[in-house]
């Protein structure tokens, strides 16, 4: 049995709300990426925040194309001059976050190696050392990138709307507790329904 099946058969059990959501529509077996991807992503999440999907997608693009063969590291970042990285698009606030988490990854002061061995809570505190990443960037890492299942984002709007527009209220602690140790799919259940 998958995780995702896991998940369905304790919300079935659990929380017939949410439940009924996932027979309206599929929902996603999470899968972490690969090490090497963490880095990229974060820059990705960095360049997206507080823009359009397409704009951010765009500009994107753009600072991929500075990068022989797309492949994006610290030390290549920060090689690279403001106005090239301006000329992609990203503000001077967001070449200032990337190139933060590029020195903060060189400077092994973020070590993705020891992601696994560390809880989600030390993995937040330190990606939020970074300039640029806050709670929520880096829990929906954790969410995304690391396909951590029971995870929930109480600050996260759409999971607000999505428990007021389900249980017409926004649940406590104690009840998001009931979908542990699946609290992530509870997450894709919450956005599906606002959809």
């Amino acid at each position: 049995m998958t995780e995702l099946e896991k998940a369905i058969k304790h919300f079935k059990k659990n929380d017939p709300i949410l439940f009924s959501v996932y027979k309206k529509g599929n929902v996603k077996q999470l899968k972490p990426i690969k090490k090497e991807q963490y880095f990229t992503h974060l820059c990705q999440s960095i360049i997206y925040q507080q823009l359009s999907g397409k704009a951010a997608g765009t500009i994107y693009g753009r600072f991929e194309k500075l990068f022989s063969k797309k492949e994006i590291t610290p030390r290549k970042i920060l090689n690279l001059s403001e106005d090239k990285l301006r000329s992609a698009g990203l503000s001077y606030q967001k070449i200032k976050y990337v190139r933060s988490l590029s020195e903060n990854v060189l400077g092994k002061t973020l070590d993705f190696n020891n992601f696994n061995k560390i809880s989600d809570q030390e993995i937040i505190n330190q990606l939020t050392q970074v300039k640029g990443i806050g709670p929520w960037t880096a829990e929906m890492f954790l969410m995304f990138s690391m396909a951590r299942s029971d995870f929930f984002s109480r600050g996260d709007l759409g999971l607000q709307n999505g428990m007021k527009k389900l249980y017409g209220k926004e649940l406590s602690d104690k009840q998001i507790e009931k979908w542990s140790p699946y609290k992530t799919y509870a997450c894709l259940l919450l956005w599906r329904s606002v959809e």
